[in-house]
């Protein structure tokens, strides 16, 4: 068994603007994953910078509403929302809520520097 809690991961600021606590990674963690699991947040008012990874992501978001923009597709974020973004897809999330927002985002292949391109 691994057993983690987000206390347990120190936050950084990622390269897209987000505040991210990595809670699983095969290369930092000793785990037999081909995928890396991440807790993320996003102020209020605030969009993150538009970046594409290589890597396919799963976004699980847990609260806060906002927009999603994958390419040119536009969705509607809430709670229990789940965003799929294909590897190579242009993205970026917008708070337009009064809090935060808070999700969990898989990527696989796991997150790796060179396998991401910030665009702005």
């Amino acid at each position: 068994m691994f057993k983690v809690t987000l206390a347990d991961r120190p936050e950084f600021l990622a390269g897209d603007d987000t505040r991210l606590r990595e809670i699983f990674h095969p290369a930092k963690h000793q785990l037999k994953l081909n995928y890396s699991l991440a807790h993320g947040t996003l102020p209020a008012g605030q969009r993150s910078k538009r970046h594409v990874l290589t890597s396919s992501e799963v976004y699980y978001f847990i609260s806060g509403q906002g927009r999603f923009t994958i390419d040119n597709h536009v969705t509607m974020i809430e709670s229990g929302t789940t965003i799929y973004v294909p590897p190579g897809g242009q993205q970026w999330v917008e708070n337009t809520g009064d809090t935060a927002i808070e999700f969990l985002c898989l990527v696989d292949p796991a997150w790796r520097l060179e396998d991401e391109v910030v665009l702005e």
